[in-house]
């Protein structure tokens, strides 16, 4: 049991609800189509981010070691060598997977492959970081896209932007996580500006979507916005910051995010979304999402 615990957290698994849910959205933007090709891009994207996850604590386990000793490998639930084997076994799986679905989905996948062992590799070595793993979420947009029946269109490419820029801002905030307190300056500071990113999905949703679809924008817009609030009160508004809390929140945000790029499709696509915001949610009381 422990064991298996172990494999939970290193994969990071309450947030694959937000995987999925970037799936479902960039394989719509994309032109939906193919119902049959869903579940394979789904396991395809979920053996790569829980590759990547695997191979997070693997690159990082020096770091762990002195300021995360709770974490698998530190804590001796798991030899730093089998999370090597089991974070390359799952990106391969996740390869395999997408290449199953056609060459354009798997040489998008490479892309995505790549992104992420960039990401493992320096992100503990550069304040750009956040920009990698907004990356990350971008190209995953892509390989949906890439499946659908249109291929990687103009809004694709928009709302996975978007959904990368979202990333950036709340990886920014994770970055201070490891602190119990952040301080508002160089020493250890929370950068305030990087959460303006946050605000990008609902500007272009309300730029982008005009006539009937326009009251389907702004509600889910105040969704989006009311949600983003909640999670940043744990950090902005209380003497006792939380941030690891705020970034629980925000990721689970992710999956509302996702739904506000397509408030355009039919209204029982909004129940898909919704179960998988509450599923992220119900997830992160078992399983840590950072």
């Amino acid at each position: 049991m422990k064991f298996l615990r172990a494999l939970l957290i290193l994969g990071r698994v309450s947030n694959l609800p937000t995987v999925w849910s970037n799936c479902l959205a960039g394989w719509l933007l994309g032109g939906g189509g193919g119902y049959e090709k869903l579940p394979l891009l789904f396991a395809g994207a979920t053996f790569l981010y829980t590759g990547g996850m695997f191979l997070n604590d693997a690159f990082d386990v020096e770091f762990d070691r002195e300021h995360r000793a709770e974490r698998p490998i530190p804590s001796r639930a798991i030899s730093a060598g089998a999370v090597w084997a089991w974070g390359f076994g799952w990106l391969f799986a996740g390869i395999v997977c997408l290449f199953w679905l056609g060459s354009r989905t798997g040489v998008t996948g490479l892309v995505l492959l790549a992104c992420i062992l960039i990401y493992d590799w320096i992100h503990k070595r550069t304040i750009l970081a956040p920009v990698l793993m907004g990356v990350c979420r971008t190209v995953l947009y892509l390989v949906a896209a890439a499946t659908a029946a249109e291929g990687v269109t103009g809004w694709a490419v928009w709302g996975g932007l978007v959904m990368g820029a979202y990333v950036i801002g709340l990886s920014y905030l994770a970055r201070g996580e490891s602190q119990k307190s952040v301080e508002p300056n160089e020493s250890g500071v929370l950068r305030y500006w990087p959460l303006l990113f946050l605000a990008n999905p609902v500007v272009l949703a309300l730029v982008a979507n005009a006539n009937g679809y326009r009251n389907g924008a702004l509600l889910i817009s105040a969704i989006v916005l009311l949600w983003v609030a909640k999670s940043l009160r744990y950090t902005l508004w209380t003497p006792q910051r939380n941030v690891g809390r705020a970034v629980s929140g925000l990721l689970a945000g992710i999956v509302l995010v996702d739904w506000l790029a397509v408030c355009y499709a039919p209204k029982d696509w909004g129940f898909i979304f919704i179960g998988l915001f509450l599923s992220a949610l119900m997830f992160q009381r078992f399983i840590p999402a950072t």
